[in-house]
């Protein structure tokens, strides 16, 4: 059955956002996705053509405003706002700096927030959804992500804050957070060698009671489930999925 929305995703160039992007365009969903590699972008919306590209950088503020306005110039509605873009950094404490707070934030606190709030109009006028991507790291205490961890907890309570604000129109809004997935983010994002993400992620196999990292789709299929109408009594929750990780 095809189903008329249109969703924007961002950081949706890989990953669990291209994951979900697939997902949602295989039910006949429109998709926007957003990052900020051109080339990759528009590989896979010329794969597919329920998929547009928007070359945006989520820590730019102005890339919230024109990433809503893409969105309606190509189908005239927004039903669901995925805020997938993340940026995270091994630093200790005694490391930090003003430049690696603001720069974190303005990925995972100031981008979401932004395109939020610029999509307001448009999802009260389909009663639709935004969902926030958190890590289990935003409940979960851990040494050396400090940063990254405060960002994502930011998140969560920003998730349940918009969800009483927004009800009142219409709009749902919950966040997944995601334990370790099998993506490019511990090389991309967290800048860490080969021996390194090696080391992270059998530390993070041990650690999860399922005996297992996740890969992309563990998480995409939770984000069509939120974003789907018979998900429509659901709001304002922050739901697990990292293998029971958070409760290890």
């Amino acid at each position: 059955m095809t189903i008329d929305k249109v969703a924007i995703i961002t950081g949706g160039g890989a990953g669990i956002g291209l994951a979900a992007a697939k997902l949602m365009a295989a039910k006949g969903i429109k998709v926007l996705i957003t990052g900020r590699q051109k080339g990759p972008l528009e590989a896979i919306a010329a794969s597919n053509p329920n998929v547009k590209a928007f070359v945006a950088d989520a820590s730019d503020p102005e890339s919230a405003a024109r990433t809503v306005d893409a969105a309606i110039a190509h189908w005239g509605r927004i039903d669901i706002i995925v805020n997938n873009a993340g940026s995270g950094v091994i630093q200790p404490l005694a490391e930090v700096n003003a430049k690696s707070i603001h720069d974190i934030f303005a990925v995972n606190v100031t981008a979401p927030t932004l395109l939020a709030s610029a999509a307001i109009p448009y999802l009260e006028k389909t009663k639709g959804t935004i969902i926030n991507i958190s890590s289990t790291y935003g409940s979960k205490a851990a040494a050396g992500i400090s940063l990254y961890a405060a960002s994502k907890a930011a998140a969560e309570h920003l998730t349940r804050c918009w969800a009483l604000e927004l009800a009142p129109k219409g709009i749902r809004v919950n966040a997944i957070a995601s334990g370790p997935v099998e993506t490019a983010f511990l090389r991309d994002r967290m800048g860490l060698s080969d021996d390194q993400i090696q080391a992270v992620k059998e530390q993070e196999r041990q650690a999860i009671p399922l005996g297992r990292r996740g890969v992309p789709e563990d998480v995409a299929k939770w984000i069509m489930h939120l974003a789907d109408s018979e998900s429509d009594w659901i709001t304002g929750q922050i739901i697990q999925v990292d293998g029971g990780l958070v409760i290890s």
